[in-house]
């Protein structure tokens, strides 16, 4: 398989060209030939011109690549090597929702040969790759597991925004359902990955190495989080208290604020599902996301609290939030914790709220939450909420808040940016 690859007799197929997806299938471009599929036709004619959708990969990148991008899944039958790279979100009661990754396996299966390769990229708890996938391309491909086709699970570890740690310089988690495949599987990501290859001994290994990294983040970040809300209560600011504890070696440096995003906000869920499928309640993940779920919520209490002690109308307060994204300096607006904190201040009867976003799409926000970005700040504000710290927000002058604030106005700066150099006559407060 590996040498068919190379020498360029068989396809390999990404599916899914998101964050994840489209990084894979260029990279494996420049070695290999590839299809790029995904179901947005939309999204497939933008990758077409040389775009991201989601804004991670210049147009330079395209270049001198062998790929075909489609939306047409008929494609898929030109492949022997599939790559699945869908999301794997939760529903509305937090509990995994499968269906984009059990479509793609649809697909996949139908396209399936005797001889093939599928390796999952999808987060998911252990076991879900055998036990809820597999059985699938048995179905609609006629095939039988091991004997026909062989199946790996690597796991994603792109950090979107991050243009220090890209995918090539990662290393790559890798496992296959036998020896062979093990080792196939490890050598075709080995084309690409600069940093090496750590082969898992199991599917499950893999699946389960790949949950607790965001799950771990998490419960780290809930204790900042938790440690916020006390210090709070204290009147010291949580920063102060962690630049002076990250001074001992051995600290490990978590920062408070909001945890959403499709990795750290979702990921921890699948495990919680599957703990409990076996009968065992996970109490310190379960509290971790308790907390970071309901930190929007205490951000915009806090503002309210805020504003009454300025002895103004909460209801006529004029409140700019910056930033809608999950987290800073990307476009992906899934599963933000913004959206908690505006959802929690309408909740006061609080109605003048602008949100500015300088890399988010208003279209995309209206489409997801219902509302439409502001092109910039207009008029004055009571409340200024620096919800993302995108790069265009870190060294604003005095001059841009005193241009948008009115009397005795707050400035909330989630993750205390501006603690050492607060502007001007603002009342500030911070995580």
């Amino acid at each position: 398989m590996l040498e068919s690859l190379i020498d360029k007799r068989e396809k390999l197929a990404v599916i899914g060209l998101g964050y994840v997806g489209l990084p894979i299938a260029v990279e494996f471009a420049k070695k290999i030939s590839v299809i790029g599929f995904d179901i947005n036709a939309k999204r497939v004619e933008m990758i077409k011109k040389g775009i991201d959708p989601s804004r991670e990969l210049e147009p330079e990148a395209f270049q001198g690549c062998d790929i075909e991008f489609t939306a047409n899944p008929d494609d898929l039958h030109k492949a022997r090597f599939f790559v699945v790279a869908v999301p794997t979100p939760i529903d509305e009661y937090r509990l995994p929702d499968l269906q984009p990754l059990l479509s793609a396996t649809e697909l996949v299966g139908k396209a399936l040969k005797k001889g093939d390769y599928v390796v999952y990229e999808s987060t998911v708890y252990p076991s879900c790759t055998e036990n809820e996938c597999v059985p699938i391309l048995e179905r609609m491909s006629g095939l039988e597991y091991i004997n026909d086709f062989k199946v790996g699970f690597s796991p994603e570890r792109i950090n979107p925004g991050d243009k220090e740690h890209t995918l090539t310089k990662i290393v790559k988690v890798t496992s296959g359902c036998d020896e062979e495949s093990a080792e196939v599987i490890a050598r075709t990501y080995e084309l690409i990955i600069k940093a090496g290859v750590h082969r898992a001994s199991s599917i499950m290994v893999a699946e389960a190495a790949k949950i607790i990294e965001n799950t771990q983040r998490d419960i780290n970040i809930a204790f900042m989080n938790e440690l916020s809300l006390i210090f709070n209560m204290l009147n010291i600011n949580t920063y102060e208290v962690l630049e002076a504890a990250g001074t001992k070696w051995n600290f490990l440096k978590f920062f408070p604020g909001l945890v959403g995003g499709h990795c750290i906000g979702v990921d921890p869920y699948y495990l919680v599902y599957k703990a409990k499928e076996l009968g065992y309640h996970p109490q310190i993940i379960s509290s971790g996301r308790s907390i970071n779920d309901s930190m929007g919520g205490y951000v915009a209490e806090q503002i309210v609290k805020m504003v009454i002690s300025q002895d103004k109308h909460v209801p006529k307060s004029r409140v700019l939030i910056m930033g809608v994204t999950f987290k800073e300096n990307v476009s992906d607006i899934r599963n933000t914790k913004v959206v908690d904190i505006i959802s929690e201040l309408q909740s006061f009867g609080i109605t003048q709220i602008d949100v500015i976003d300088p890399c988010a799409d208003t279209h995309e926000v209206n489409h997801e939450y219902g509302f439409h970005l502001a092109d910039k700040p207009q008029g004055k504000y009571d409340v200024i909420v620096l919800a993302v710290n995108h790069r265009e927000y870190l060294n604003l002058p005095n001059s841009f808040f005193k241009e948008i604030v009115g009397n005795e106005a707050i400035f909330v700066d989630i993750k205390g940016i501006y603690r050492k150099k607060k502007p001007d006559g603002l009342k500030y407060w911070s995580l």
